[in-house]
């Protein structure tokens, strides 16, 4: 058996997590829509930049089967550009209070590395899970500010950051040194009495084409945490840059790899695509009744 494998390789794990007291259950796995209220995010269709449009962002997600959004204020592109923490909480603001109006239950994301603004969303408005693309490297007070918050927590492996993490990217072994990333900061989290955690590989964050695509050849490793798998490949350069095209025809090349970590174990698909990750799902369901 290879270092780092699972031995039950075919175990189905039902998994719960606990958002703001209701329990969410993720046997079925769920489909998280992308709203991006930035300037510069990757894909350009993703772009809200108004909190109506967020609204009808919202609307369609939810009319296409999604059962959470992830909003995010700072684009977390390659060599993408600072944003204040004060612009952050600026351009979530209204669109925060829009949702949390029209729809009081929403299990929104909010998608900050930021300890401070994870504070407020939560106490302001209610958001249900922080998404942080840093693992609390980016703001050592964020793993404390989640242990007081008691909210689900994405836990997403980076090298490096937005500025400069595709600047040569590497590894000993990338499956190895991510396991090994996510096992430390598992631990930390669960030392301060977090136990609502989600995983993350972090694909496209300090990776090159090849080590995404060993990253999702040994998905199935990550079940060795018994914690929920996200999984966001959507429409990223390891699809358009190793197939051709750009964001905008990487939408098949999504569906694939989306079907992949499906069957390799993932709970949550965190896409711009609706429908078709939902129908995705449900396809994957089908064939293991």
């Amino acid at each position: 058996m290879k270092q780092y494998e699972v031995e039950n390789k075919y175990l189905v794990s039902e998994f719960t997590i606990n958002c703001n007291g209701r329990l969410v259950d993720l046997t079925q796995p769920a489909v998280m829509g992308i709203i991006n209220i930035t300037p510069d995010s990757f894909y350009e269709k993703s772009r809200k930049n108004s909190a109506e449009a967020v609204l009808q962002r919202v609307e369609q997600i939810l009319e296409e089967g999604g059962k959470m959004v992830d909003v995010g204020a700072y684009s977390s592109r390659p060599g993408a550009d600072n944003v204040s923490e004060e612009e952050e909480w600026q351009r979530l603001l209204p669109v925060l209070s829009a949702i949390r109006k029209q729809w009081p239950d929403l299990l929104i994301s909010l998608d900050t590395f930021r300890g401070r603004i994870a504070e407020k969303a939560v106490g302001d408005y209610g958001v249900d899970i922080i998404n942080d693309i840093s693992a609390g490297l980016l703001d050592d007070s964020m793993f404390d500010t989640i242990a007081r918050l008691n909210v689900p927590y994405v836990l997403m492996h980076i090298q490096g950051d937005p500025k400069n993490m595709q600047k040569n990217p590497h590894y000993k072994n990338v499956t190895g040194d991510v396991l090994l990333f996510l096992a430390r900061k598992i631990d930390e989290l669960r030392s301060r009495g977090v136990s609502d955690i989600i995983v993350d590989p972090g694909f496209g964050f300090g990776k090159t084409i090849d080590h995404n695509y060993e990253l999702l050849h040994n998905i199935e490793q990550f079940k060795m945490f018994e914690l929920p798998l996200l999984v966001g490949v959507s429409r990223k350069s390891m699809i358009y840059k190793f197939l051709g095209g750009g964001p905008e025809t990487a939408l098949n090349g999504t569906t694939v790899l989306n079907t992949l970590a499906l069957t390799g174990g993932a709970k949550i698909l965190r896409v711009h695509d609706v429908k078709e990750a939902v129908e995705c799902v449900n396809l994957v369901s089908k064939t293991v009744q």
